[in-house]
């Protein structure tokens, strides 16, 4: 008697552990796959500026957050030699353009050699001829007339030579001209590179150099970028690249703003691997950005790849290894399609009036 007793005992203990088993029934509801990344944001466009040559910080003209225009000096670094150089080079041009069209112009003198020789010819050909004339009615005598002839034709060379040297005179005054002043351009170009500007519409987020230090055109000077637009930065897994596509939504969180969820899209995928993290570059924009955001601020993404709606799905921590579950009939194989960290799409195997059962940890 006290044996069945026992036993009665031992069963019902048995029952009673089995009904402390964790069981939960599949629920239909929307599940998303997504693809989780650290995060950095960074202004658009955002760029670091270097020097065209070397010298001394003479002074920045801008400080930091300065919001500052395409084209706007940045920093002034000190080199006398370019400054010395172009004020030759607009000596040498104006003393050019002197040559060629002032008042005391080297052309003046050929062109009034030319003139002369112009009126030379002009006489010794009207004596010539009237005496060519006489010659052939026999009047006058064979030496007058070979005489005018020798000075026509030496008129005629003499004024020949004067158009030649006036055209070449002309001609090498003009060409020192464009010469000088394409000299004194570049020497203009030259002497803006002692003066860093900015090349875009931004602000300015960071000086390196303080006033008296030695600028190389190896080291940044500043940085600079938008002042209104920011991207975010994500180093996604080389086994996730794959599911990441432009205009996919992000949902994120920044250490600067606590537990709020900001909203972004995927605007860029960068094809090249860093091989040194495996991982690939992915950028996205705001859907609405932060009131205030700083380069570097860091956070966590997750970039949503699929979605799906109304499908059968059970808790991640249901699911046994090789894609089973514990039901009332026993282990029984499933097949799964979206997964994500807490949840699994049940494709087949069990329907919404299974009953299945937390296995054991």
């Amino acid at each position: 008697m006290r044996f069945l007793t026992l036993q009665f005992i031992l069963a019902l203990g048995i029952v009673s552990c089995s009904s402390k088993e964790e069981k939960i029934q599949p629920l239909l509801q929307t599940i998303t796959s997504s693809v989780y990344s650290s995060l950095t944001v960074q202004p658009d466009s955002l760029y670091q500026a270097f020097a065209n040559v070397n010298g001394i910080l003479e002074k920045n003209l801008v400080e930091e957050n300065d919001i500052v225009s395409q084209g706007s000096p940045i920093v002034q670094i000190i080199n006398t030699s370019p400054q010395l150089t172009a004020e030759n080079a607009k000596l040498n041009f104006l003393l050019a353009q002197e040559n060629y069209m002032g008042k005391a112009a080297l052309t003046n003198n050929v062109e009034k050699e030319l003139k002369n020789a112009i009126l030379k010819y002009q006489d010794d050909s009207i004596n010539y001829f009237r005496q060519k004339n006489l010659w052939e009615q026999q009047i006058g005598s064979k030496a007058q007339y070979e005489a005018k002839k020798l000075m026509y034709e030496t008129s005629y060379n003499a004024l020949e030579i004067a158009q030649t040297n006036y055209r070449r005179t002309k001609n090498e005054l003009r060409t020192q001209v464009s010469q000088a002043n394409n000299t004194y351009k570049t020497t203009l170009i030259n002497s803006k590179d002692f003066t860093l500007v900015s090349k875009i519409n931004g602000k300015v987020y960071a000086l390196y150099k303080n006033p008296g230090e030695i600028i190389t055109t190896l080291e940044p000077v500043a940085s600079i970028g938008s002042a209104t637009t920011f991207i975010i930065e994500m180093l996604v897994d080389e086994v996730d690249i794959v599911k990441i596509k432009k205009e996919q939504k992000v949902l994120l969180i920044l250490d600067a703003y606590g537990p709020e969820v900001f909203i972004a899209h995927i605007s860029k995928v960068y094809p090249q691997k860093d091989e040194r993290n495996q991982t690939f570059l992915v950028e996205a924009r705001f859907e609405k950005s932060p009131h205030t955001l700083y380069p570097g601020l860091s956070g966590e993404a997750n970039i949503i790849v699929e979605t799906k709606e109304n499908v059968l799905t059970i808790p991640r921590k249901y699911l046994l290894p090789g894609s089973k579950v514990k039901t009332e009939n026993g282990i029984v194989p499933v097949v799964v399609g979206l997964q994500n960290l807490d949840t699994v799409e049940i494709i087949s195997g069990i329907n919404a009036d299974t009953w299945i059962y937390k296995p054991e940890p």
